[in-house]
């Protein structure tokens, strides 16, 4: 996927909904029940949430040697991504991804020219042939291909904060556990507007 065409969305689809740009009722309690279910997950396994804690603070000490290695968060970026012709990186935030299977460590990088995400460690699945393959989780929206960026919090506990990317071929991207959410979200608003707005750049 490196040096991939910066005009396509490059995903795993997590989950598929058709939603308004300008969400009803009924949509914003779907976004609760969707927080609700995956609060309700965390809490339901405690010794399972304490190891996966352990293991994603293990996480972020390898990732933080990988970035030190391979020179700053700028190169690591470079390296996973190819950098597009006049495109700047704006943040790199740690952060989790939410997917089907759980949250996924891992760090997002909002440039002028994609929102990019890489997880931290390789992920297993099975292949068609039955075999495990190992790879990294990696997404990659072009600001134009975002439909709305969503901020959302947990109602019981509002220092939980998310945030959701739709995109216009209607696929959702919940992002969570940022160490500071108003920056990230701000930096994300800042490329989706340049994105829009290409001779800004």
């Amino acid at each position: 996927m490196k040096n991939q065409l910066p005009g396509q969305v490059v995903r795993m689809p997590i989950n598929c909904q058709c939603d308004d740009p300008y969400p009803s009722n009924g949509a914003l309690m779907l976004t609760q029940n969707k927080i609700d279910s995956m609060n309700h997950r965390m809490n339901k396994y405690p010794k399972k949430t304490e190891n996966f804690i352990s293991e994603t603070v293990k996480g972020k000490l390898r990732l933080g040697a990988r970035i030190l290695q391979l020179g700053g968060v700028k190169k690591v970026f470079r390296q996973i991504f190819g950098v597009g012709k006049g495109e700047k990186l704006l943040k790199a935030s740690q952060c989790y991804l939410s997917t089907t299977a759980g949250p996924i460590a891992g760090l997002l990088f909002i440039s002028t020219q994609r929102l990019a995400f890489f997880s931290e460690r390789s992920i297993r699945f099975s292949s068609p042939n039955g075999e495990l393959v190992r790879f990294h989780y990696k997404v990659s929206i072009p600001p134009r291909k975002i439909k709305r960026a969503n901020q959302s919090e947990n109602v019981k506990n509002p220092s939980q904060k998310y945030m959701e990317i739709v995109t216009v071929d209607n696929f959702d991207f919940w992002y969570m556990g940022f160490l500071n959410y108003k920056k990230a979200f701000s930096y994300l608003r800042e490329a989706i507007s340049q994105g829009q707005n290409p001779l800004q750049n």
